[in-house]
């Protein structure tokens, strides 16, 4: 059976995660360090993980695999679940896949090291948006069609 798991630290699309995943009939978890308000959706499970870096990455990527989907932005965690066959999304909707997982992760390693190198070159990533909402639930759909068939 396919299931939605959710790197919901700082995740936006949470609710749209639960709308998908119940109308699909899915197991979701929804995977943090806390802070969370359990979901009363008995299709819901909020796992709380142990405080440490990267602990809750690490959570989704030793169960994640074929046939289920994972939604997050920490490109690492991506890389792993993409190799272990499952299907990737992050919050905008794009989908992160065999084909570009390799050129994304080396765009964040290249952003990181100019951050690095540059102290005035913080921070700065574009707003979540109505648009990245929209075409999140659109992607979404398609993976979980993807991941089932």
């Amino acid at each position: 059976m396919s299931a939605i798991y959710v790197d919901a630290d700082a995740c936006p699309v949470k609710d749209e995660v639960e709308k998908v995943g119940t109308r699909h009939g899915l197991r979701m978890f929804i995977v943090s360090n806390g802070g969370l308000r359990p979901s009363q959706n008995s299709l819901i499970e909020t796992v709380i993980v142990p405080e440490g870096p990267d602990v809750a990455d690490q959570w989704i990527a030793d169960r994640a695999g074929k046939g289920d989907v994972v939604v997050t932005g920490d490109i690492p965690l991506a890389a792993k679940c993409v190799e272990a066959g499952a299907q990737v999304i992050k919050h905008n909707g794009e989908m992160l896949t065999a084909r570009n997982i390799g050129q994304v992760l080396a765009t964040r390693d290249l952003m990181a090291d100019l951050r690095a190198a540059d102290p005035f070159r913080q921070g700065g990533g574009k707003g979540f948006t109505k648009a990245d909402r929209s075409r999140f639930l659109d992607g979404l759909e398609r993976a979980v069609r993807a991941a089932s068939g």
